[in-house]
């Protein structure tokens, strides 16, 4: 074939593929062939029988990414993003233990086939096909996504893209560590190692820099956290070249975690070198970078015009170092195998699955919305309500407290009750962790975690380095190995540096493994405004738009203390449960608020009730707090406060009464509830304190328009503004003026 009778040909499969055979052609015969256990290469730890069964593994991987756009000619496959050019981490598989947890990179294809050849399973071809085509048989996502992911081969599902599933590989490595030193048993062997495979360009992302950093600075304190990240260097992003030396010069000298650099095109290099960091890794405990060269060949995608940005010789001298083509010359040059062998395996790999290809296309697909999103929040609300309820043992309460239990103290305001229900939680579940920045010893920004970590086992109420994507993916890594992480995000605007932690990797775990792998966590965030003008947008964001849009996710935001333990020990417990992913979102105004309606009534206080005896908090149930025929006022955390107080005035001052309805979870709302009262008055107003677009109050009047409410509806809101220093912060916070003269206003109109 010509290779140069089109130069803005998109397909390079033929090249590539007719480039082999014909390379493979060339090569001279051995002259006598070696017995298997032979060395592959004179001192290499490689034998020329597990040599030639790599090869047979970067053979599939291959003839699988060809199939990929064969099928997708024929309309028949929807994935073409391949491993072409990086089938050198087979040996990087090779070289670990099938029981080490690996997070891969979308190019890690034969990595996958040979952690399952390991295992003795031989539908991993299959499995990647199924994938591609989009079927409800494969085995990991069930046809929601092409990933490499099977639970019985220690690989999680990654739909990342740009390094976001560094953070909880390296949250998981350290969760090990943790584990083991509590006692506590976790699905991975002592020894396991955790493995998280990317591109060179993703190396230059945020995130993967917050994940080597955060791996070295555990490391610098004596934590053991056993990962080894792989970077498999392709030299090109996409379109945007990768400067020559940039990977080593970045990482080489990052002092703490070793680097070791290995050639992808060489079978041999690359099994030694990763067999020896990982061994370093397994024995010290210590983080470390294997860096891997690889080539990019048949261009980012089946539909991406790679001559737009590379020159045709570019891609030929690409083409040219080809690893399969070097693995040939290894074999033969070891008289492994003679060239007529070679390409009579390549040609019966060829044949398997363009056969596996055609039996995938013929399996069923997803086709009803329930099938797609049943595994999305499998919730379980008789098992939810079940472990809210029960509690520790009376004695290790006791001793937890110094024999001061909680209920035997005088009542308590919203801080005081969730540090209370977050000890209660300690002593329940062991396996619980309570961690972020300044969490321990300072006991957070405002005491609610105070003296827990004196009083928990040592290490399991701990302080973070000051990196919001670490601290979540420290919680997503820790959720894989079973434990049951309770991260802290110190204000809710802090969360926006890392809320792609949440969406694109927690939120989306179970939906991605079919329900079969979770990160179960309970996240909470002080927030909201109203600290008179402290801090400034920053420490009074507003703003929770960005959550409850995350299919899946459950967000509680109680108003007052006794409320606040009962939600959060329902948020415990559906994480425990169902592996679900809370966030629960504190208003740092109320935090130490004690009265109402006038200093010292004392009536935003309440006395504890252990989970035993307390009024459980079911997921979308709302919560009447004043009952009332003219108008009902429909708020959550300060907005409740503010709303009672105006509901008192408006009786007391003007004779109209109202009902108060909180809404306490944000997603899923409490829509039924929510129909129920606002038929009771036939007037709704919401007192929203998040922002007029994007705001709660969008969804609450949306939930009313579809449950059919054909009552007078309005909303009052805080303004679309960043909050500012000072008294301005009140004129574009919601102010209780402003709830009182819209409810005034609603409660003269007709229902």
């Amino acid at each position: 074939m010509n290779r140069r009778a089109d130069a803005s040909m998109a397909d390079r499969v033929p090249f590539v593929d007719e480039g082999f055979s014909d390379f493979v052609r060339s090569l001279p015969s051995p002259l006598n062939l070696r017995r298997g256990e032979d060395p592959v290469r004179p001192g290499s730890p490689l034998t020329c029988r597990h040599a030639l069964e790599l090869f047979c593994v970067q053979l599939e991987s291959r003839h699988v990414d060809f199939g990929a756009r064969n099928l997708k000619r024929d309309g028949q496959s929807f994935y073409t993003i391949g491993s072409a050019g990086h089938e050198g981490n087979a040996a990087v598989a090779a070289a670990l233990r099938p029981t080490d947890p690996a997070f891969l990179h979308y190019r890690s294809g034969a990595f996958f086939l040979e952690r399952a050849r390991q295992l003795g399973r031989t539908d991993g071809a299959y499995s990647m096909l199924l994938g591609i085509v989009a079927s409800k048989d494969e085995p990991i996502a069930g046809g929601r996504h092409k990933v490499f992911g099977h639970a019985e081969m220690a690989i999680p599902p990654q739909t990342s893209t740009i390094a976001s599933h560094l953070p909880k590989a390296v949250g998981m490595a350290f969760g090990m560590g943790r584990a083991r030193r509590l006692g506590l048993a976790t699905s991975t062997p002592e020894d396991a190692i955790v493995v998280v495979s990317f591109g060179d360009a993703s190396v230059n992302h945020s995130t993967a820099q917050g994940a080597l950093n955060a791996a070295l600075w555990a490391a610098a304190q004596g934590q053991p956290v056993p990962v080894l990240f792989v970077c498999e260097d392709n030299g090109i992003g996409i379109s945007v070249q990768t400067p020559h030396g940039w990977v080593r010069s970045a990482n080489a000298t990052r002092g703490g975690i070793h680097y070791a650099a290995a050639d992808g095109l060489d079978l041999a290099d690359t099994f030694a070198i990763t067999a020896e960091l990982s061994d370093r890794v397994r024995r010290e405990r210590r983080p470390a970078f294997l860096h891997v060269r690889t080539v990019r060949l048949l261009g980012h995608a089946g539909s991406d015009l790679e001559t737009v940005y590379r020159s045709l010789d570019e891609i030929e001298a690409g083409e040219a170092l080809d690893p399969l083509r070097s693995g040939a010359r290894l074999l033969v040059e070891a008289g492994a195998a003679s060239p007529e062998q070679l390409l009579g395996l390549y040609e019966a790999a060829r044949a398997r699955i363009a056969d596996l290809g055609r039996r995938a296309v013929s399996r069923p697909k997803l086709t009803t919305l329930s099938e797609v999103m049943v595994p999305l929040a499998p919730r379980d609300a008789p098992s939810t309500a079940n472990v809210s309820r029960q509690s520790g043992a009376e004695a290790d309460r006791r001793r937890f407290w110094d024999d001061k239990l909680p209920e035997a103290q005088r009542p308590g305001g919203f801080a005081q009750h969730v540090n209370w229900a977050l000890g209660d939680l300690l002593v329940q579940h062991p396996e619980l962790l309570v961690f972020g920045e300044d969490v321990a010893k300072k006991g957070g920004v405002y005491g609610v975690t105070r003296d827990l970590a004196r009083r928990a086992q040592r290490g399991r109420v701990f302080d973070t380095l000051l990196d919001e994507q670490t601290i979540l993916g420290l919680a997503i890594g820790f959720g894989h190995l079973g434990l049951l992480p309770m991260p802290e995000i110190q204000y809710l605007a802090y969360l926006h540096n890392a809320e792609d932690q949440l969406r694109g990797e927690a939120a989306s775990l179970q939906f991605f493994s079919n329900a079969q792998y979770q990160n179960p966590m309970v996240v909470r965030i002080a927030g909201y405004g109203y600290q008179k003008g402290f801090g400034g947008h920053f420490h009074n964001d507003n703003s929770v738009a960005v959550l409850r849009d995350i299919p899946g996710i459950v967000i509680a935001s109680p108003a007052r203390g006794d409320d606040a333990a009962a939600l959060l020990r329902t948020c415990v417990a559906t994480a425990k449960t169902a592996g679900s992913v809370c966030v629960f979102i504190e208003p740092i105004a109320l935090y130490g608020e004690r009265d109402l309606h006038a200093k010292g009534d004392g009536l935003w206080t309440a006395p504890y009730a252990p989970s035993s005896s307390a009024e459980p908090a079911p997921i979308g149930k709302g919560r009447l707090c004043r009952d009332g025929k003219d108008l009902t006022l429909v708020s959550w955390a300060n907005g409740l406060w503010m709303s009672l107080r105006v509901a008192e005035r408006l009786e007391r001052e003007h004779g109209v009464q109202c009902r108060v309805f909180d809404l306490r979870w944000l997603l899923p709302l409490p829509a039924e509830e929510l129909l129920e009262h606002a038929r009771h008055t036939g007037r709704v107003l919401v007192v929203d304190e998040t922002r007029r677009t994007g705001g709660v109050s969008e969804g609450v009047l949306t939930a009313l328009v579809d449950g059919g409410f054909t009552g007078v509806m309005r909303r009052v809101t805080s303004e679309d503004c960043f909050i500012p220093l000072g008294d301005a912060a009140n004129l574009v916070l919601l102010q209780e003026a402003a709830i009182e003269a819209a409810a005034l206003d609603l409660a003269r109109r007709s229902g």
